[in-house]
């Protein structure tokens, strides 16, 4: 899917205004440039106010002025949130916490993903939906559901139950397969039949890893279902007209990204940075970069991010000024075609009733409200990067099973997947190197560099893509505690990490994690360093010795090696160097693989993205530092949201400031 040009708008739930407010929207959102609003997010109450009465008549006028203003309607199946009703009538459908404590109506997304009760009405409100309006000159997009996995991430009640042993049946075909794969011997827990099996619920003590994998799995799958059910519907109507849902939390855990984003026409995100936090823009970086992977580059959706506060932090700061607007065009630079809010007018009652809007409580004369249609005004005049593609020389590894996987019960240490993901992404977007987040199943031959942090879980399969990588001339950076268990959480026997040992050269006899907060000495090229959170006894196996642990009973073992294999080279980081430490490692790596940042040299706080089209480029420059920076370019340019009569030969950026240069 290709959008026109950089779609501009939010969330309108007219439901919650009287008609007179509907005409001033649809003035306001001209004044203001939104070209696309996703509607009936939450109107399903509305539409249906009681079993199979339908009161499709308001909508129709929503539907009708939108068109007459020439705005986009991202069209919601309106089953986010069901009606009272439907647990009055079918209290079954109700979703059961891992503790068995049922979840009741009086918030939002009160259903078991797995029961036919609901999936049966959903669909049923879809098809009159779809129906009605297929052929509406409004409609652009179709929005399935909305943040699926936000409150209810797994059901454990019976319903639940029975889906889970469908599905397993499904998977191992017959109970002795699945025994071997749960390693069910352990603990006297092996199944004689079908019936037995349950949903991980609350057990004296640790629960069956393999049988908590498998039930992450089924969770995510049995959630996917409502979705494809209520895609397929519309598809069947207007089947012309673009499928999307938004991911939520900008990496979702119950949520395979991945498995998702196969199944849709374009990705969409939900984005909300802390504003306290300095590195929020890291963090979101790294989300930006996994959702654009998730379909292979192609550009992707910013369904949701807040003009100003949130309401659902126990501290919810405003953005200062400046800042939505920075946040907006860092979407753009990492791929983003749509610059979209939650939500358009700020809602009168409710729990959201301090989440900032577009059209504040205190209406247009408001901060938020004018940085609203400046940025509106920025984004109509820059159509031509719509479409355009962001490419990257370097590869990061993120898979959900292992995730799943690697922070479940009774490891060496608790590891936090996104922490660590993190601490080897920022290396790489500090120094200005485009990165894309992938997952282990992709052809990574594209890559000159490829970073593996924890991953744990690792097939067979995914561990020869890797060998094939490297002897195919390919840069490998592997990091601790991967290549430890198979697809159902089973240790690999004859050393650790035994699919990768040939590859890296090395083994490892025992894990030394290190306490909470704890660091240890690293000797390199003998300067001192420090790592954290885990070291480990090695036995090189061909590898050279990089650097070396300088503490206690590992001192002089080998801390950091590197590997000649085939044509590559393969990297272990048996520690977490600090982050001077690592960001000086990756350099040389990524020097050594041939990756080149997007510009040398940058200040800090800075960051540079590139988005390529067919003849030309477009270099994004965001500054995200506390001080007024000035670039040089290294070749004239034309500044889109300045002086489009003239090209410049360097930028001047203030805090927060942002350039967007046609090369």
């Amino acid at each position: 899917m290709t959008m026109p040009k950089i779609v501009f708008g939010g969330d309108y739930n007219p439901e919650q205004w009287s008609e007179d407010v509907w005409v001033e929207d649809m003035k306001l959102m001209v004044d203001a440039g939104v070209s696309l609003v996703s509607v009936g997010i939450f109107s399903w109450a509305s539409v249906e106010p009681r079993p199979g009465t339908y009161e499709f008549d308001w909508f129709d006028r929503v539907m009708d002025n939108l068109a007459e203003a020439g705005i986009g309607a991202s069209l919601a199946t309106m089953t986010a949130s069901p009606p009272p009703w439907l647990s009055r009538h079918h209290p079954e459908v109700l979703p059961e916490r891992v503790d068995g404590v049922r979840l009741w109506p009086g918030g939002r997304q009160q259903y078991c993903p797995s029961s036919p009760v609901y999936r049966e009405y959903a669909g049923r409100l879809v098809e009159h939906l779809a129906r009605r309006y297929a052929g509406h000159p409004a409609l652009k997009l179709w929005h399935i559901g909305n943040e699926y996995g936000c409150h209810v991430r797994a059901c454990y009640c019976d319903v639940s139950a029975e889906d889970f042993r469908r599905w397993l049946r499904e998977r191992y075909g017959d109970i002795g397969a699945l025994n071997e794969a749960w390693s069910t011997t352990f603990w006297s827990q092996r199944y004689d039949g079908w019936a037995d099996i349950l949903p991980p619920r609350t057990a004296p003590t640790f629960v069956n890893p393999a049988q908590k994998l498998d039930f992450a799995r089924f969770s995510n799958d049995a959630i996917l279902a409502c979705y494809l059910a209520e895609r397929d519907i519309v598809r069947r109507f207007a089947p012309d007209v673009p499928v999307t849902t938004n991911f939520i939390g900008l990496v979702h855990k119950p949520i395979d990204s991945y498995r998702w984003a196969a199944e849709q026409d374009v990705v969409s995100l939900d984005s909300y940075p802390d504003p306290y936090d300095p590195q929020a823009h890291v963090e979101a970086a790294f989300g930006y970069d996994l959702i654009r992977s998730a379909r292979r580059g192609q550009p992707w959706l910013l369904m949701e991010q807040a003009p100003s506060a949130v309401n659902w932090r126990e501290r919810n700061a405003p953005k200062p000024p400046g800042v939505m607007r920075l946040w907006s065009w860092q979407a753009v630079a990492q791929g983003a075609d749509a610059v979209l809010f939650f939500q358009w007018r700020q809602a009168v009652g409710g729990a959201e009733k301090f989440h900032s809007a577009m059209v504040p409580h205190g209406g247009t004369e408001t901060r938020a409200h004018r940085e609203i249609r400046a940025l509106g005004q920025e984004i109509a005049g820059v159509a031509e990067l719509a479409g355009t593609r962001v490419h990257a020389d370097v590869a990061l590894l993120h898979d959900w099973a292992n995730w799943w996987a690697l922070e479940s019960d009774a490891h060496p240490a608790v590891l936090d997947l996104l922490e660590t993901h993190r601490a080897h992404y920022a290396p790489l977007f500090d120094a200005h190197v485009t990165c894309d987040v992938v997952s282990p199943a992709t052809d990574l031959s594209g890559y000159r560099l490829v970073v593996v942090p924890n991953l744990y879980l690792m097939s067979a399969e995914v561990a020869a893509r890797l060998r094939r990588y490297v002897e195919g001339g390919g840069h490998l950076v592997v990091s601790f505690f991967s290549g430890i268990v198979d697809e159902s959480d089973r240790a690999y026997l004859g050393g650790y990490p035994a699919p990768l040992r040939k590859l890296l050269g090395l083994r490892i006899d025992e894990f030394w994690p290190l306490p909470a907060g704890g660091t240890i000495g690293l000797d390199i090229a003998g300067e001192p360093h420090t790592g954290t959170v885990w070291s480990e006894w090695i036995e090189t196996e061909g590898a050279d010795v990089v650097a070396t642990f300088a503490d206690g009973e590992l001192a002089g073992r080998p801390a950091v090696t590197r590997h000649s294999h085939g044509a590559g080279v393969a990297w272990y980081l048996a520690t977490r160097p600090e982050p001077a430490t690592m960001r000086a490692l990756f350099d040389h790596i990524r020097g050594v693989a041939g990756v080149e940042p997007v510009l040398p040299d940058l200040p800090e706080g800075l960051q540079a993205a590139v988005r390529h089209g067919p003849d030309r480029s477009y270099l994004l420059l965001l500054n995200h530092g506390a001080k007024a920076v000035t670039v040089a370019l290294p070749a004239p340019a034309v500044d889109l949201l300045g002086d489009r009569e003239r090209s410049v030969g360097a930028v001047s950026l203030a805090p927060r400031g942002v350039a967007v240069l046609r090369r």
